[in-house]
């Protein structure tokens, strides 16, 4: 007879598992510890095989017929079900392990030459703004109408800036995943002109030479401690990226030969930087201090690490210079400027300085020495300029000249 709700309900355990058929090879089997499992059996290439449809009362009667029917149904159409389960699980494994956030860990896992915080930022960015949306799409049908409306969602809310970001991450997944044979091609490219362009923002900086010499002297002015003193005074002076001199280290400082040299962050490339008078002159006063560690400006708390990159912002602040008129990272537009305008050095020489990608007839798009000798002659120049500003005060007639 066929099973009725009252009779699965009570089905009670015994000291082995038993069976209640419902009918047309549907029937559920009891278990010693009071499980209920729903089953059909069938007969395949000549073989009775069983198949699991579910347990009660998670599945009701109801849905274990249904269920059951649909088997009949692949059997008659000449389809193995248990075969064809097979086949559907390991699809779903193959997509899940080619979505779109397995492939993006596996990238990012590759990215080396990520420093941590930038591959933790990475992963919020992935985890906040894309994952919800594309994570789990298989990475080879994401289109381009997808993507776009993924950034769009990040435009709307005003990060125009991130939105690009987030473009290019994605695009350098979906590469990836081109690389290693899980896509075809990348739609990022078809969405060029899609979304509005981010405004240009420029660090505050100080350009007028009075200005600068004022500057100057309220630095000089600083009472904190040696290691800070030191570190903005010998920021005008190499004018490099904030974070490259946070990090500087004394294993990259030869003061005989009065160079830097080091790895730049942004673009991974050797850069030097020729050491002024005045500079060697700093970094000798600080060597004492700090010369037996790692770094030449440590953090207060412990010599294993850099100081923290706000210490620049907030010494500029407690100078009471406000943040909307200069920040660490303006000391480079200030050279760039007065380097061009004042003392009259070639554009590219100042550029090489700045390690910017300057391409050339050759095709060089950097080289740590180009330039080497005007480069050493324009960071003297530039410091003597500094010190006749900071001892004047106003606009002078420039020392030295581009050689």
């Amino acid at each position: 007879m066929p099973l009725t709700d009252p009779t699965i309900k009570n089905a009670k355990p015994r000291g082995k598992a038993y069976k209640l058929a419902d009918g047309k090879g549907l029937y559920l089997e009891v278990s010693p510890n009071g499980g209920k499992w729903w089953r059909v059996k069938y007969r395949a290439g000549g073989k009775e095989k069983r198949l699991s449809v579910g347990t009660y009362p998670e599945v009701s009667l109801k849905l274990a017929r249904d269920r059951r029917d649909a088997i009949r149904k692949q059997l008659a159409d000449g389809i193995d079900p248990s075969i064809q389960r097979q086949a559907t699980r390991a699809t779903r494994s193959d997509r899940d392990a080619n979505s779109f956030e397995a492939l993006a860990r596996e990238w990012h896992q590759q990215r080396h030459e990520l420093t941590p915080k930038h591959a933790a930022n990475l992963t919020a960015r992935l985890e906040r703004d894309i994952f919800p949306w594309l994570g789990s799409r298989p990475v080879m049908d994401i289109t381009g109408p997808e993507v776009l409306a993924v950034l769009r969602r990040m435009t709307h809310r005003g990060a125009v800036e991130s939105a690009h970001r987030a473009k290019c991450t994605i695009s350098q997944i979906i590469r990836f995943a081109v690389a290693t044979g899980r896509a075809e091609r990348d739609p990022c490219p078809d969405l060029k002109g899609a979304l509005p362009q981010p405004k240009k923002a420029h660090f505050p900086a100080v350009t007028d030479p009075a200005s600068v010499g004022e500057l100057l002297r309220q630095l000089d002015g600083y009472y904190g401690t040696f290691p800070v003193t030191c570190a903005l005074r010998l920021a005008p002076l190499v004018f490099v990226r904030p974070g490259e001199l946070r990090h500087a280290r004394w294993e990259e400082i030869d003061l005989d030969a009065g160079t830097w040299r080091f790895l730049v962050t942004k673009t991974k490339v050797d850069h030097l930087v020729p050491l002024s008078h005045q500079a060697i002159r700093i970094l000798r006063e600080l060597h004492p201090l700090t010369g037996h560690g790692m770094y030449l400006f440590p953090s207060s708390r412990t010599i294993t690490r850099p100081m923290s990159d706000n210490t620049i912002l907030s010494a500029l602040r407690r100078l009471g210079i406000p943040k909307d008129e200069m920040v660490g990272h303006g000391f480079r537009a200030m050279a760039r400027t007065l380097l061009a305008e004042q003392l009259h050095f070639r554009p590219e020489v100042i550029e090489h300085q700045l390690s910017h990608r300057v391409p050339d007839t050759l095709g060089a798009a950097y080289n740590r020495t180009k330039f080497l000798k005007e480069r050493i002659a324009m960071m003297q120049s530039w410091a003597d300029y500094l010190d006749t500003l900071k001892d004047t005060g106003s606009n002078v007639v420039p020392i030295g000249r581009a050689v």
